[in-house]
């Protein structure tokens, strides 16, 4: 090999390395950060102090003559209870179900085992962080849709977060342009972002515990990537 050769092997081989040593990095971060988040949140609502704040962005969301209207055209209203479905539990059974058979027929079984980790154990977390924390729906707007589990965190948004966010990194491995990349990554936090806004705007959860859902679903999710790499590479020495 030539000295030309070798040193574009070199270079690649640091700009590879740098790579990946910004990702874990940046995963990293977002774990600490939402767990830190969620920590402070949690607090917070367990001592009160954020029900004026979460009870004035429902209600300004509301007819000041009527609670039981939302702002906006009656169309807004019927696309966010098609938004909010999203991250319920049929949907995401349904994704889940689907891209675990898709990856076992790519033999990618190791993503397979990550999607199916982040999302049980999201789903398993999610309920036992509302029953530990057992904070009630709101009452100060009437529901535009049934519900019946607590309310801290939102499920919806935590579980939206896990699954979107996991299965967008997913994609993004495997997509060799930087543009595609971004645009996956940019489209399922967008998909976050609005599942958690519709929970509020249809008054059945304080924006507080969707909050505290995006900040403990990213920390899983980043928690489920890393771990999911830390076995890969074991795998490899």
């Amino acid at each position: 090999m030539n000295t030309p050769s070798k040193y574009l092997k070199l270079k690649n081989t640091i700009k590879e390395l740098a790579h990946k040593e910004i990702s874990i990095l940046i995963v990293s971060f977002v774990m600490v950060f939402g767990i830190w988040l969620f920590i402070i949140i949690s607090e917070a609502v367990v001592e009160g102090s954020t029900q004026s704040f979460d009870e004035w962005v429902l209600t300004s969301l509301r007819d000041m003559q009527n609670k039981g209207i939302p702002k906006g055209p009656l169309w807004l209203e019927e696309t966010m209870v098609d938004i909010t479905a999203l991250g319920g539990g049929t949907v995401i059974f349904l994704i889940t179900t689907f891209v675990v058979l898709f990856l076992i027929l790519k033999k990618e079984y190791q993503s397979m085992w990550l999607v199916l980790a982040a999302t049980i154990g999201g789903t398993l977390l999610s309920f036992g962080l509302k029953e530990l924390i057992g904070r009630e729906r709101p009452t100060v707007v009437i529901h535009l849709m049934k519900v019946t589990s607590l309310s801290f965190p939102s499920g919806h948004s935590m579980m939206s977060a896990v699954l979107y966010l996991t299965q967008a990194s997913l994609l993004a491995r495997i997509e060799p342009l930087r543009i595609i990349k971004i645009y996956i990554i940019i489209f399922a936090l967008f998909l976050t972002f609005i599942i958690g806004f519709s929970r509020v705007y249809l008054g059945v959860h304080y924006p507080t515990d969707v909050i505290g859902g995006w900040a403990v679903g990213s920390a899983w999710a980043s928690f489920c990537w890393m771990a999911a790499r830390s076995i890969q590479k074991k795998r490899k020495i």
